[in-house]
């Protein structure tokens, strides 16, 4: 059992395949160009499979698997098989434009749920967003996963001035697809351009949505990010995900593995705990990840302030979205 100084069992860990991706994205990349890591510096297919045994054999019971995008790298199949061995709920995060050639390798190993970023259904928004003109193709791979049975969750980064006014579109997609659509505070990350003005807090959101929708709530699980809501007689749900404006950091069960193989206990920590060069050492890592768990500060990785409007992110030391795993 993997259990931090605050009494919070973690059995949830996300791993990132790569730092590679198909797409731009605005607030996950830095807008000057980054070159991805070599080969050499990510974990090989073998180990990852070494270390999630590790981590399977210390409690955890769900691991999703995320990038950059995560089906852009070459051994994604081999990973996702290898993987799905393990007695763990295992899902993935993508931006869904590969995910048709995946239905097949998803389907066979079990995988029946799916998070598909996207964050914004008008197609200028989008190619501004992204940097790239895959929107069609990604809401008709949504379509082909919700045809074949799969639970799919639409991730979207809501920003002021941006996309915040299609939250309305958005909702209005599970009126008949059984679609969970997720609105997400907009974060800091390194080289993202991050203001508090472009944070629309998930409270003034719901009072927006309540002006065109009647919904009610629903059920939350003590480790869920997301707080769930229905609108009467919609197939689907949409949830909001207040990170910045009001956390819940007290419920938090993750843990994350970055491509390069570095652990962190936080998605806002500034330290990180290389276990991929003692593994190749031939150490052994467990007592690595308990010291690097034990070292997990009681909320939002010890230097964010829970008020959003005082943060500075130009102090804020961590790595751009894209290098962490989303």
């Amino acid at each position: 059992m993997l259990q931090d100084q605050f009494g919070r069992i973690h059995d949830y860990l996300r791993i990132s395949l790569t730092d590679a991706c198909n797409m731009r994205c605005t607030y996950c990349m830095p807008e000057e160009k980054t070159p991805c890591m070599p080969s050499s510096r990510l974990m090989s297919v073998n180990e990852i499979e070494t270390l999630t045994r590790i981590f399977v054999q210390n409690g955890v019971r769900k691991i999703r698997l995320t990038g950059g995008e995560p089906l852009v790298r070459k051994e994604a199949r081999e990973i996702i098989e290898r993987l799905a061995r393990f007695p763990v709920e295992l899902t993935l995060t993508t931006n869904g434009v590969l995910a048709d050639e995946f239905l097949d390798t998803f389907l066979k190993v079990g995988i029946r749920s799916l998070n598909v970023s996207m964050d914004s259904l008008r197609p200028s928004a989008f190619f501004s967003i992204t940097k790239r003109d895959y929107g069609e193709r990604v809401r008709r791979n949504i379509l082909l996963l919700l045809d074949a049975g799969f639970h799919v969750k639409i991730n979207a980064v809501v920003m002021r001035g941006v996309n915040d006014h299609e939250v309305p579109d958005f909702i209005e997609l599970t009126r008949h697809l059984p679609l969970h659509v997720r609105f997400i505070e907009f974060m800091p990350f390194d080289g993202n351009h991050w203001e508090h003005p472009k944070v629309v807090p998930a409270a003034e959101l719901l009072e927006r949505i309540a002006r065109d929708f009647s919904f009610v709530k629903l059920q939350d699980g003590v480790h869920d990010t997301a707080k769930k809501f229905t609108v009467l007689n919609h197939a689907g749900t949409f949830a909001l995900i207040s990170t910045m404006s009001a956390h819940f950091c007290s419920g938090c069960n993750r843990l994350r593995l970055t491509a390069d193989g570095k652990m962190k206990n936080c998605l806002f920590s500034k330290n990180e705990t290389d276990l991929l060069s003692p593994l190749r050492n031939g150490l052994d890592v467990e007592p690595l990840i308990r010291d690097c768990l034990n070292q997990k500060a009681r909320e939002l990785g010890g230097q964010l302030q829970p008020d959003y409007h005082k943060i500075d992110a130009e102090t804020l030391k961590n790595r751009s979205m894209i290098a962490i795993g989303g």
